[in-house]
């Protein structure tokens, strides 16, 4: 009864999470990349944020919106939690409460599926009183951890887009194109293959045209992602904007570095395989291998050693 209740509870949330990511992020999108090809002529890639939207979408976000904004919370924690979720690529202007409202909603419903369920899982009453806490702390941080792990998500996919970028940049740049240009080109071009660091180069371009300095644009880059290799990309393209060397050859060499450390990080990767196999292979493989190898002459040994032994009495 507790593991049919436990998996309706999954389904039912995993439905809704479902649900609201379709509404909120899908169909926005869908809809926007069609109005995008139907209007060639536009410049401006606003098309590539899908979620700047300036009202919730549907009822749930707005029901979300509404719990988060019940709550009080500290302009220091309001700005931290702001600045993970827009490491994690959620802009709007109404993602902190949605966060907030998650974390509420999730903490009430699994603290109260806890303390109804809290019976039936064990008899101890330490348990009991230890086991609706803990379901409250996993509906409250669990959408933390959660953040984290998409924010690193999106990280490694624009440090591994990085290459990529700087090679198109560089052609860019030596077939004539401003830096400026380059960036839009880059960010048109990498749509499909790269959407994470298109995405944060369209805003670059936007910022630009909406009358910010290159250099502002570039440092707000850096901050929304807080990946280490875009935060020294964007210093060097800052210090040869402000010397005025050869951006083209900046970029050249800032790309063979990350091919190098990319190499350099596969074969770490690599030489730590023989230690982390070490626990698999002890706990997993020795048993079973030991069973295969000892185990008939164990049966050989019990099988004549026992008679031999009780024959001796």
């Amino acid at each position: 009864m507790v593991l049919a209740a436990c998996i309706a509870f999954f389904v039912i949330i995993a439905a809704v999470i479902t649900a609201f990511g379709y509404s909120h992020f899908v169909r926005p999108a869908s809809i926007l990349d069609q109005l995008s090809t139907a209007s060639a002529t536009v410049e401006n890639p606003a098309y590539l944020d899908p979620t700047m939207q300036a009202k919730p979408p549907n009822a749930l976000a707005k029901l979300l919106v509404t719990i988060g904004g019940m709550f009080p919370y500290s302009p220091a924690d309001v700005g931290m939690m702001k600045r993970e979720l827009v490491s994690a690529g959620f802009r709007t202007g109404y993602s902190v409460s949605v966060y907030i409202g998650i974390k509420i909603v999730l903490c009430a419903v699994l603290g109260l599926l806890a303390f109804t369920t809290r019976e039936r899982v064990t008899e101890n009453p330490i348990l009991r009183l230890v086991f609706p806490i803990a379901g409250a702390g996993i509906g409250f941080f669990g959408p933390g951890l959660v953040l984290s792990r998409l924010s690193a998500r999106r990280q490694e996919q624009i440090r591994l887009a990085l290459p990529d970028v700087l090679d198109l940049l560089v052609i860019s740049s030596e077939a004539g194109c401003a830096l400026d240009k380059a960036i839009l080109n880059v960010s048109r071009e990498f749509k499909t293959f790269h959407p994470a660091i298109s995405e944060e180069l369209a805003l670059v371009n936007m910022e630009m045209l909406a009358g910010g300095s290159r250099i502002d644009a570039l440092r707000n880059l850096a901050r929304r992602t807080g990946e280490d290799q875009l935060k020294k990309l964007v210093a060097i393209l800052v210090q040869t904007d402000r010397f005025g060397t050869s951006v083209a050859e900046a970029l050249r060499t800032q790309s063979e570095f990350l091919r190098v450390r990319r190499r350099q990080e596969a074969e770490e990767r690599a030489g730590k395989v023989g230690v982390k196999l070490i626990f698999p292979i002890f706990f997993f493989c020795m048993p079973a291998l030991t069973i295969i190898v000892a185990g008939p002459g164990f049966l050989q040994l019990f099988k004549n050693l026992l008679p031999t032994m009780a024959g001796l009495k």
